[in-house]
């Protein structure tokens, strides 16, 4: 079978050893970045399964009527709300997906964004290189407030890592969050503002969802100190659109650090954040590790592999033909 991988634009997906899986078909690794609907169509046309990068492309109706010998969506990771389900289930296509990744990586990353961006690495190595001396001191993490705004997996690492920096860890979510920031014997926001109030750095922690999109409001943001940090690894939609712009402008928080944009990926350098000196960026590469990655593409290409033979898979979606 021919299988399409669309969206590499890292170049990473040819690395993985668990591409083996996939041998004896015709595999196509495609790394354009944001190609036009004609571009991906023509890349596609011929996929007998498309092995989509997490949600990095969004497959409409329009897009998947153009695929005329599609028999499977093999997704990577679990989320799929990127393809159209609806068109899927009409055309007889079936959706394949995996389950939960590693919850390190992100954790990982996001405290590397954190020790970067309150120690001010960046500006420091570049200062070096020119010679130059800093001239203000570090501000320790001991004694600071770790806000965390969702206590979930990848919350409680970060907030576990926080802890033993000799941090106060404070917590505001629902109802699971509390349960378990009271069980970890973490202080409890008296509301999400108050939560917002009292950060020195600020964890936006949260699953995206319709309820919880915009969650972060510009109301919230200004109640912050000017000295405080905020970092979103998680996702952009969380917080309310333009606000973090907005914020950082008028000094409230002092400085924010994230992964993760309205629209990504960001290319050329074009997003309001990078023109800012107190906000630093990264690519939306939290994930961007070999072992997460081995996990995402080995469930997607076990998935494939065993459709192509004919075998058992689990469907997530109800198609009503071709399957």
């Amino acid at each position: 079978m021919i299988i399409a991988i669309p969206d590499d634009y890292h170049g990473l997906v040819s690395q993985l050893d668990c591409l083996k899986l996939l041998a004896g078909h015709d595999v196509r690794i495609f790394r354009d970045v944001a190609p036009t609907e004609a571009t991906l169509v023509q890349n596609l046309r011929d996929a007998d399964i498309i092995v989509p990068i997490r949600e990095r492309t969004r497959f409409t109706r329009r897009i998947i009527e153009q695929l005329p010998k599609l028999k499977l969506f093999s997704q990577t990771g679990r989320s799929f709300h990127h393809i159209d389900v609806d068109a899927c289930n009409d055309l007889g296509i079936p959706i394949t997906s995996g389950g939960h990744a590693s919850p390190y990586t992100v954790a990982e990353h996001t405290w590397a964004l954190i020790m970067a961006s309150w120690r001010d690495v960046a500006h420091e190595h570049d200062q070096m290189r020119a010679g130059t001396w800093r001239s203000r001191f570090n501000i320790g993490l001991h004694g600071k407030t770790l806000a965390i705004l969702g206590l979930g997996t990848i919350g409680k690492l970060v907030a576990q890592t926080g802890a033993s920096f000799g941090m106060r860890v404070l917590v505001w979510g629902r109802e699971g969050s509390l349960a378990a920031a009271k069980a970890a014997g973490y202080d409890i926001a008296a509301s999400q503002d108050d939560l917002f109030t009292q950060a020195d750095v600020m964890v936006v922690m949260a699953r995206l969802s319709k309820d919880t999109r915009g969650l972060v409001k510009a109301a919230h943001l200004a109640k912050m100190k000017s000295t405080a940090l905020l970092v979103n690894t998680a996702r952009a939609e969380l917080i309310e659109a333009g606000a973090l712009v907005s914020a950082l402008k008028a000094g409230r928080p002092g400085r924010a650090a994230t992964d993760v944009y309205e629209n990504e990926p960001v290319q050329h350098g074009e997003h309001p954040l990078l023109a800012l000196d107190n906000a630093l960026c990264s690519n939306h590469s939290a994930w961007l590790e070999k072992g997460t990655y081995e996990a995402y593409f080995g469930e997607a290409f076990e998935n494939a592999a065993a459709f192509a033979a004919g075998q058992p898979v689990t469907i997530r979606n109800q198609p009503t033909r071709k399957s």
